[in-house]
């Protein structure tokens, strides 16, 4: 009888640990696809005093410079950021991540880099990489950006783009509204099946419909949100997927 009932036991041991090991838990970031570096795409905030004045933004920055305002990366780190519409870069200092934004934003950029990034205030959409500090590419461009920083603290921010404001770029611009195709990336999995469940807490607990999973290999699959065509609805999802708390969303265009 004795043995008979440690026999019961070790099979419902065995049963529950074979158990635990076949289920797959969606919170486990190991799931997940590591990234060799951090690099994010989405839209930006420009910075002005009114942004400030009104709490939306809850530091100040100095307009002339080149830093940034970014809510994980170390102060201090260095970062390519580039306006994905026509690859311009500059290189950039995050001056603080204990700052408060709205969560849609992947930054704080100054004016002084909008302008010279030549960003369109409509559609701000970058990528913001970060540079390792042993990075030969550092090395090469830490006097550039020390030279860029002291001209930038004396020359004027206003009527920069005057000359920009013709009819082509008018025309243009107008294109760029018409053709307004995002997706938001939640994450690359390893596995299909660990995909297939994040679609189902992505049902349950953000109420967004328009999701599917992308294959891109055997061993990466990714989930999306979209394709949005206009703004309000593709920050509208992007909040609702903050509640998954995943650290680096990122908004992908549609080509």
């Amino acid at each position: 009888m004795k043995l008979e009932m440690n026999y019961k036991i070790l099979t419902i041991f065995f049963f529950l640990i074979l158990s635990n090991c076949a289920s797959i838990d969606i919170n486990n970031t190991d799931l997940e696809l590591p990234n060799d570096r951090f690099s994010n795409k989405g839209f930006a905030l420009i910075y002005n005093d009114d942004l400030y004045q009104s709490k939306k933004v809850s530091k100040k920055i100095d307009e002339r410079s080149y830093l940034i305002f970014h809510k994980s990366l170390k102060k201090n780190s260095n970062v390519k950021i580039t306006n994905l519409s026509n690859n311009k870069t500059i290189i950039a200092k995050v001056k603080s991540n204990k700052v408060d934004f709205p969560v849609f934003f992947n930054s704080v950029l100054t004016k002084r880099i909008s302008d010279d990034l030549d960003l369109d205030i409509n559609e701000p959409y970058i990528e913001i990489s970060l540079i390792q500090n042993n990075s030969s590419f550092v090395a090469k461009k830490s006097k550039m950006f020390e030279e860029e920083k002291k001209v930038a603290e004396k020359a004027p921010v206003d009527g920069i783009q005057i000359n920009d404001l013709n009819n082509s770029s008018s025309k243009s611009k107008k294109k760029n509204i018409k053709n307004f195709s995002y997706s938001i990336k939640i994450a690359d999995f390893y596995y299909k099946k660990t995909a297939e469940v994040m679609l189902l807490r992505i049902k349950n607990e953000t109420g967004i419909k328009n999701f599917k999973i992308i294959k891109l290999s055997k061993t990466k699959y990714r989930v999306i949100l979209g394709p949005f065509n206009d703004m309000k609805s593709l920050k509208d999802s992007y909040n609702k997927a903050t509640i998954l708390n995943f650290e680096n969303l990122e908004i992908i265009k549609n080509v």
